[in-house]
């Protein structure tokens, strides 16, 4: 519901939509929730939380690889060839989120099936140009971001400082965006990547992934389901892997990912 890492107090806060203890009283089954908290108390960014799981799923000794998941925000993650002494992970920036809320907006359709709508308009430089002026781009990492920032007023604003544009080709240049971010970061961070495995919704974009091959043409792209995970089971993979670690008491060392103080036991548990 709201993020704000590191922000008021130095600490911050993260605030999630659930309600574990009903959940664990409905289903009598053990609940496991919250794991962001503990990270942001522990001077972290409380996301994302997912590298560690990656590189169990993902990782290959002796090869970089590159993990990009793209839900709503989309974030990144380099998988050295030192695995456990090498992951690197933060948030690239929009994934969905803009283009979801822009195809509901015009077309009355909760995404762009395909990417075939925005792969029928035009990208507009200028427009792409501003968006991605966008400071939080230009950090380094490690950093999060989500809907708090990327959002349709954000959109509006950087909008409002061009003529009338044609729905579809804001649309082609939302997706330009979300290429542009992630291959940035891609190329920045894990340069010597041979791979670029794909994960959540932006996977069966078919015209993102297409851009994200064309940015980084050094690079295989390609979806999760190919690596033998399909892309809508690897969050959901991730967060009962964490939920084990939680309920074992193991810690997870998140520090070059989220910029913690040091390994911690995340998550709270509901008895059932």
């Amino acid at each position: 519901m709201r993020h704000q890492p590191q922000t008021f107090d130095g600490t911050g806060y993260s605030l999630q939509l659930n309600n574990p203890a009903l959940l664990a009283e409905l289903t009598g089954i053990d609940v496991m929730a919250d794991f962001r908290s503990r990270d942001v108390a522990a001077g972290g960014q409380g996301a994302p939380l997912v590298p560690a799981f990656h590189q169990f799923a993902f990782g290959c000794p002796g090869e970089t690889i590159a993990i990009l998941n793209i839900g709503g925000m989309a974030n990144l993650t380099v998988l050295g060839p030192k695995l456990a002494d090498d992951v690197l992970g933060f948030d690239c920036g929009p994934g969905n989120a803009l283009m979801d809320a822009w195809c509901q907006q015009h077309r009355g359709q909760a995404f762009d099936a395909g990417g075939t709508w925005a792969a029928s308009g035009r990208v507009q430089a200028d427009l792409l140009h501003a968006m991605l002026g966008e400071p939080y781009l230009a950090q380094p990492a490690p950093k999060s971001t989500g809907r708090d920032l990327f959002n349709p007023a954000w959109l509006a604003g950087k909008l409002a400082d061009f003529g009338p544009m044609a729905p579809v080709d804001v649309q082609a240049t939302l997706t330009e965006l979300t290429a542009c971010a992630c291959a940035a970061d891609v190329q920045h961070y894990g340069a010597a990547s041979k791979e670029v495995i794909v994960c959540g919704g932006g996977a069966f974009n078919d015209h993102l992934m297409q851009r994200l091959q064309a940015h980084l043409p050094a690079a295989q792209v390609r979806s999760s389901h190919a690596a033998g995970l399909p892309p809508l089971q690897v969050e959901a993979a991730a967060f009962a892997w964490l939920a084990r670690k939680t309920l074992l008491r193991e810690p997870l060392s998140l520090e070059k990912v989220t910029g913690a103080r040091g390994a911690r036991i995340l998550g709270a548990i509901y008895p059932a």
